[in-house]
């Protein structure tokens, strides 16, 4: 992914996070039990902070590796996907099962933000 798309991505991924917590929030108070219902903010929450990770990337793919960055920002994009989306499936369909998945978008997070410490650490500065 180019740096552009990255942050576009990023952006996007920040505007759906605020429309489902909105409709967390407004819609879904009456329909979903307290657990489920802070399920599903837990998942907004999770959901905005990786959008903005996702911009992050795009601005640091500016100046470092844009082949590296876009691994990174899939990784947070299928973190996304798995943890955040399960997340929100499980909430308002009530399928347990929903649950396994969680942890495997966890596990993409956590890598992303190591592959890019590791990356940024090792980053050398052109002369």
């Amino acid at each position: 992914m180019r740096p552009n798309v990255i942050i576009s991505v990023g952006s996007f991924n920040a505007a759906v996070a605020i429309v489902l917590g909105a409709f967390a929030a407004h819609g879904l108070e009456q329909h979903l039990d307290a657990h489920y219902l802070q399920t599903f903010k837990t998942a907004c929450d999770f959901h905005f902070w990786h959008a903005l990770g996702l911009i992050l990337i795009g601005l640091i793919a500016r100046t470092q590796s844009n082949s590296t960055c876009s691994n990174i920002a899939w990784l947070l994009l299928a973190g996304i996907l798995l943890f955040c989306g399960s997340l929100y499936l499980l909430s308002t369909s009530g399928v347990r099962w929903l649950g396994w998945i969680t942890p495997f978008g966890g596990l993409a997070f956590i890598g992303a933000w190591l592959w890019l410490g590791i990356v940024t650490l090792f980053h050398t500065e052109p002369d």
